[in-house]
């Protein structure tokens, strides 16, 4: 296993960094309440074992020798041992993904992506295991790394390690050993790659930087989240992208499944999961009025909560009053919110002046895709005590005594202290992997160093996919309804400017 060190760009998005750099050492007051494996584990995010193989271990996966038991050492996972669970965790998300095992059985025997191989950095869970055993399935080879240091499930990267996938990541992980298992993905001897799959565009920017003649050699990148998305946009604006990527995150089926059905349900879970909080009554800022925002919001109104919303965007914000909500700043909000959440995709939406101001006892936490909305570098300082509560939060407490909870250090919560909706999960993976053997199959020249969307007959292949576990009975057109539409009998029924 290569372990080189590595160089790239930061978890927060920050240029110019050097991976393996030590952070500067801030001065700022810890203060565990117990070690005790019930307060550290508990709520870990779907692992049965976590307990076992906590990440307060004093050594790290990378100083220990790992082998499967077949022989395999190309990986670096928490624990080998506790393969048997994630087999588990794997085949219960099988059951609850119909759309990517079809295209399992689909694919077996043609092999569309024979001979490509793939560097995913994504996260890596049980549902991610799906995928990745139905692209090898479909002929491909992969190697694989944690696109979070918290979301890893660590037994399924031991299931996939155990099957003989190179994979690198574990719950828990440092900003060090995050660009060391993209190194060890994106970087093997005799093997080139020819596609990456990407969430957040952290694999993308590290291999461009640092393997700019590898890059150029591949068929393209596919990209699933807000940011990656963004970042990839930036570079064709600044005429620096010089393979096709697929833009996912924009596509039907994964813009209204995924990020809203997907959060309307996490936001709520990841929240009683580590604050035993009940929603009834309380007051709740969400920070975006996108589709995260729009599923956090209606699954707060259910469950009795008073949400407000703040917006930059006119039409999203319209679209929150007409829906009912609050439309306020920020700064007007601060003081009387018991919750704040933010889904926006951007940086510092929730600033040290803002956290100053924030009630006693003020739950704080990300659905957005970014760990850069919340500033939490800024709490990280001499006259503020950490006080680590239990799995993934922590109490910041002021000098007079008043705390906010912060959960999961800012990072993603849904992903971090929940588990997400195998189903909602298989319509992504159906997208991610249609999208992969588009361009690996794509004639030359067909697509260009731009950024693309998938085509609307594909959104609806995949979305039909997923109908038969509902007994969904789609009308047929008839030919004069198809001609009066101006549509196929079988799709596309929408024009590409039609908004869902």
């Amino acid at each position: 296993m290569n372990k080189a060190n590595a160089q790239g760009k930061d978890k927060d998005g920050k240029d110019n960094k050097t991976a393996t750099e030590s952070k500067p050492t801030v001065s700022f007051r810890t203060r565990l309440r117990t070690d005790s494996l019930s307060s550290n584990d508990s709520y870990s995010s779907g692992s049965y074992s976590e307990s076992s193989y906590s990440s307060t271990s004093s050594i790290s996966p990378r100083e220990r020798e790992q082998k499967n038991s077949k022989g395999f050492t190309d990986f670096c996972v928490k624990n080998i041992k506790s393969a048997e669970f994630g087999r588990r965790e794997i085949e219960i998300a099988e059951q609850e993904m119909p759309g990517i095992m079809i295209l399992r059985v689909k694919y077996a025997e043609s092999k569309p992506l024979k001979s490509a191989k793939i560097i995913g950095c994504t996260h890596i869970t049980a549902q991610t295991a799906v995928l990745i055993e139905t692209l090898i399935t479909a002929g491909a080879s992969v190697r694989w790394a944690a696109c979070n240091i918290y979301s890893t499930q660590n037994e399924v990267a031991a299931a996939l390690a155990e099957e003989g996938v190179p994979v690198f990541g574990w719950k828990g992980m440092s900003e060090n050993d995050f660009w060391w298992c993209i190194e060890n993905a994106t970087n093997h001897r005799n093997w080139q790659a020819n596609l990456i799959l990407d969430n957040g565009g952290d694999a993308t920017h590290y291999m461009k930087r640092k393997y700019l003649d590898k890059f150029k050699l591949l068929k393209g990148v596919v990209e699933e989240s807000v940011t990656g998305v963004h970042r990839l946009y930036q570079m064709t604006k600044n005429d620096c992208l010089p393979i096709p990527a697929m833009n996912i995150n924009d596509s039907v089926v994964k813009g209204k499944f995924d990020n809203l059905y997907c959060c309307r349900e996490a936001v709520i879970d990841s929240l009683k999961k580590t604050t035993d909080i009940m929603f009834g009554g309380k007051q709740v800022l969400v920070c975006g009025y996108g589709e995260v925002g729009k599923g956090c919001c209606s699954a707060l109104r259910g469950m009795g909560a008073i949400a407000y919303v703040t917006e930059i965007d006119p039409i999203c914000a319209l679209q929150a009053c007409m829906d009912g909500f609050k439309v306020i700043r920020v700064d007007d909000a601060i003081r009387i919110v018991d919750i704040v959440i933010t889904a926006t995709g951007n940086k510092n939406v929730i600033r040290r002046e803002h956290m100053n101001r924030m009630k006693n006892g003020c739950i704080v936490c990300n659905m957005g895709h970014t760990n850069s909305e919340i500033d939490v570098d800024s709490l990280r300082t001499p006259d503020l005590t950490w006080e680590r509560v239990r799995s993934h939060v922590d109490h910041v407490v002021w000098p007079d005594g008043r705390r906010i909870v912060l959960i999961a250090e800012g990072r993603l919560a849904n992903l971090t202290c929940s588990n997400v909706p195998s189903f909602v999960v298989s319509i992504t993976a159906c997208t991610q992997m249609l999208a992969l053997i588009e361009l690996f199959k794509a004639q030359p020249n067909k697509y260009k160093g731009d950024v693309y969307l998938l085509p609307k007959k594909m959104d609806e292949y995949v979305a039909s996919l997923h109908l038969a576990g509902f007994e969904a009975q789609v009308t047929e057109l008839s030919d004069d309804q198809c001609q009066y539409l101006g549509v196929s009998r079988n799709g596309p029924f929408k024009p590409n400017y039609y908004r869902y």
